[in-house]
This record gives C-alpha cells, structure tokens and sequence, in this order.
C-alpha cells in the first residue's frame, strides 16, 4: 500500500508552487512512485541502446548561479512588500534573482493582481480568473517606492483580458502617482499588447514612463508554443507604437527554449526594422514546473556575447545578454554595468532616461 505525501508546510516555497499549479489529477507522471507492475520502456522510442530517454531536468551548468535570498536588505524589501500588500514578479515569476535584487533594494512590483488570464507555457504566473480590480492598488504602489528611495522602479503587470482596457487606466493612474509621489524617480514599466487596442496602450504611453517595455518573449517560429494568446506580429506593433510616441522602447527574449541562433538574428532584424526599439534584454530560459515546456538546451555564455556584439551592430543602444539576464535585472543600473567596451552604449542609455525626465519635468 502506498503511504500518501505530508502536505506542505504554509507559505513554502513547495506549497507557493502547487497553489499556482497543481498537480493533475493521479500525481506527477514525471515523478517515480515505486515499482511498476509492467515496463514499458522497451516500447520507448529514443537512439539509446540501452536506456529511456527521459524528460527529467539535468543539473544546470556552472555559470547559473543565483545568490540565496537573505540579508537586512532582503528583509527590509520583504516587509515593505508586505506590508502594502504589494505583489511582484520577482516571487510570482519564481525569479533566481530576487535575493540580489532584494538585497539591495531593487524589486519588479506587479499590479492588477497576481492572477493572470493567458496561460503562456514558460511563466510561473498563477493562471485563472482574476480577482475584483483593486482601484487603490496604483495609491498604495506609490506609497511604497516613496518609502524605498529608489532612484529607478520597474512595475509590470499580468494580463487582464477581461477588462475592457486591459487594465490601462490602472496602468496611467500607477505612472503619475509614482512620478508625483517620487519625483527623483524614473519609472520604467513592462507591459502586455493589450490584445492590439492601440487606445488601450496609448493611455499608457500619454502617462510618460521614462521607459516602456514589451517583450517580444522568443522567435516567431515558437509562438504558438510559448505565447498561445499573443502574436508575434502584434506585438512588433506594440514596440513601434511605443517607439511612435517618444518613449525608450525596450524589449526582451529568452533563449533555450527551442529556438535556432539564426532565428534569434532574424529577430533582432525585425524589432530593428519594425520598431527602432532601444533596449534588447536576452536571457536563458529557466522551466519553473514540469508543467512548463521543457528546456531545450543551456546556452553558453559564448552564444549570448554572440548576440550582444550582433544586437549592438544592428543598432541597438543597450544590450543585456547573459544566462541570468530578466527584463528587469540590474535595470536601476543597467547602463553603467555594461561590461567590457560599452561606455558608449552606457552613456547613450542614461542620457535618454535624463532627458525624459527633464521632458516630463517641464512639461508639468
């Protein structure tokens, strides 16, 4: 007879997961749960001689390794979240890099809520039907980077389909409370494509965030597998409105999930020349469950210098490609962290953001 798995403990990282997914009905297939009465494994189709393939996960390389949250900073972060009872992707997304960011005082806050209406096959956001639009949310995110001090907040959001705007006179009210309540501050925000409403976006671009992102996420080839619900032409569009309006428009992907280094290349082209974007962030694809799409391969570190050198050619001014890069990593400090012969990219990164601040300044 088999014994029955103990319950999590509340508010465990295990406990955290099984709420945003839970397993499916029978247990974990990808998990062993003892002696099978028949194999099947000579039925497997795989070029082993000898073994099954499996879907099992493999050990992550040198080169990925995230710092362990802790520290006063980490706890400071934690309780100012807390208190305003705040959400953010650093935790919703599962992200390796919150005890960095925490650390010192750098966090991604996520508005709308935490329940998203898509179900993208590489994010750990709760997937579902959203709760009631909490219409205090933009005061209270104020509220909290007023107490922060940061000199550079990223905000981002799930997408709120349900909603007649996507959510986008949220997203404007947060942006001119955030500049009203931080005026030192500059706000750089991280948005869906409002299912194509280019009035939806628009009401986000006319609260002037000194920087507006919306990541293009992988390759057109991968889209349906990765972004069911959105569109890889869509969302070219969603960075050419934001570039049209005289905003840093800033975009971002993750690599090893399938995809081929020329079909990033072929990307790279097409934000260039649909958009004349900015920013470009490149990452490495961490699978958050065995219910997310499996990794494809580790890329090397080689690979994502690879990209940098061609993102930077291609005229982009900023490019982040790194195993551990997210759109928001080290974003409060982006420009001047560009390592190696990039001085020219840091200063053209900061200079954009000084001078959209001095634009919204005057214009008050």
């Amino acid at each position: 007879m088999t014994t029955p798995s103990p319950e999590p403990a509340p508010n465990s990282p295990l406990a955290r997961t099984l709420a945003r997914h839970p397993r499916p009905l029978g247990g974990d297939t990808a998990r062993s749960v003892g002696p099978a009465a028949v194999s099947l494994t000579g039925f497997v189709l795989n070029n082993l001689e000898k073994e099954a393939q499996t879907l099992r996960i493999g050990r992550k390389p040198d080169w990925l390794r995230a710092r362990m949250p802790g520290g006063d900073g980490y706890r400071r972060m934690k309780s100012i979240i807390d208190e305003h009872r705040l959400h953010t992707v650093c935790e919703e997304a599962s992200c390796p890099n919150i005890g960095e960011c925490w650390a010192r005082g750098a966090a991604t806050i996520m508005i709308l809520g935490d329940t998203c209406t898509r179900s993208c096959g590489f994010c750990n956001v709760k997937t579902g039907r959203p709760a009631e639009l909490d219409l205090d949310e933009p005061r209270r995110v104020a509220a909290s980077l007023k107490l922060v001090g940061l000199r550079h907040v990223v905000i981002t959001s799930v997408n709120r389909d349900e909603l007649p705007d996507g959510g986008a006179a949220i997203w404007a009210e947060t942006i001119e409370r955030v500049h009203e309540a931080c005026p030192e501050m500059s706000v750089e925000v991280l948005v869906g494509d409002f299912c194509g409403d280019e009035r939806a976006l628009q009401k986000v671009i006319d609260a002037r965030p000194e920087i507006l992102a919306h990541n293009m996420e992988t390759v057109r080839r991968m889209h349906p597998a990765v972004r069911p619900q959105a569109r890889y032409e869509r969302s070219l569009a969603v960075l050419a409105q934001i570039k049209a309006g005289g905003l840093v428009a800033k975009t971002g992907i993750m690599v090893g999930i399938g995809e081929h280094e020329e079909e990033v290349h072929q990307l790279l082209d097409d934000v260039r020349r649909t958009s004349d974007a900015d920013v470009m962030t490149i990452g490495q694809y961490l699978q958050p469950t065995r219910n997310h799409l499996p990794i494809s391969r580790w890329v090397h570190p080689e690979e994502f210098e690879r990209y940098r050198i061609a993102g930077l050619a291609k005229g982009f001014k900023v490019v982040e490609s790194g195993p551990l890069v997210r759109s928001s990593y080290h974003a409060d400090d982006q420009a001047a962290r560009l390592a190696g012969p990039r001085g020219d990219a840091a200063r053209a990164m900061q200079s954009m953001i000084d001078a959209a601040s001095r634009a919204r300044t005057e214009g008050r």
